[in-house]
C-alpha cells in the first residue's frame, strides 16, 4: 500500500496535480477542481494539527470497523462522505487553491514527525503510518475524480 510519506508517491501525486487546471471536469461529485484542492487542503492541515475536525458522536465506533481499508490497495469508492468541515460548497479561486494545496502538500511532506493529531474523528486512534497511507488514498481519490 502506497503511503503519502513514500517520496515516490509524493513524486506521482504533484505530477497527477500538475495536470489540474481550472477547467478540469469532475468525473463523479459536485466540487469544482478548486473546491477539490480546498478540501484536499484542509484533509491535509487536520493530522498536522492546522486544524481541527470533530466527529459526530458515534460514528468513530462504525468508523474503527473500517479503519482496515486505509491499509489495503482498494481505492476509495466515489461519492464517500465526508466531514462537515471539509465541504466545499462556496466558489473558488483555482489559483489560490492551487498556492493553498500546495503549501499544505509540502508542510506534510516535511514527514510524519509533524503529525500532532492522533485521533482521526471517524477512524478513530491513528498512526502516523495510518496518516501516511489515508492522505495518499485520499489525495488519489480526487485526483481519479478529475481524471488525473
Amino acid at each position: 500500500m502506497k503511503t503519502f510519506f513514500d517520496k515516490n508517491a509524493q513524486d506521482e501525486l504533484n505530477q497527477r496535480f500538475s495536470k489540474l487546471n481550472e477547467k478540469s471536469e469532475s468525473q463523479w461529485g459536485k466540487m469544482s477542481a478548486a473546491q477539490m484542492l480546498a478540501h484536499c487542503t484542509v484533509a491535509m492541515q487536520t493530522p498536522v494539527g492546522d486544524i481541527q475536525v470533530k466527529g459526530p458522536w458515534g460514528l468513530s465506533l462504525i468508523g474503527r470497523m473500517f479503519k482496515g481499508m486505509l491499509v489495503s490497495d482498494k481505492p476509495f469508492s466515489k461519492n464517500s462522505p465526508t466531514a462537515k468541515e471539509f465541504l466545499m460548497r462556496d466558489p473558488r479561486d483555482f489559483a489560490a487553491e492551487s498556492d493553498r494545496f500546495q503549501k499544505a502538500f509540502q508542510k506534510l511532506a516535511q514527514g510524519p514527525s509533524l503529525i500532532t493529531c492522533h485521533k482521526h474523528p471517524f477512524f478513530g486512534n491513528m498512526s502516523t503510518d495510518d496518516w501516511g497511507h489515508l492522505m495518499y488514498k485520499h489525495l488519489d481519490h480526487h485526483f481519479r475524480q478529475f481524471g488525473v
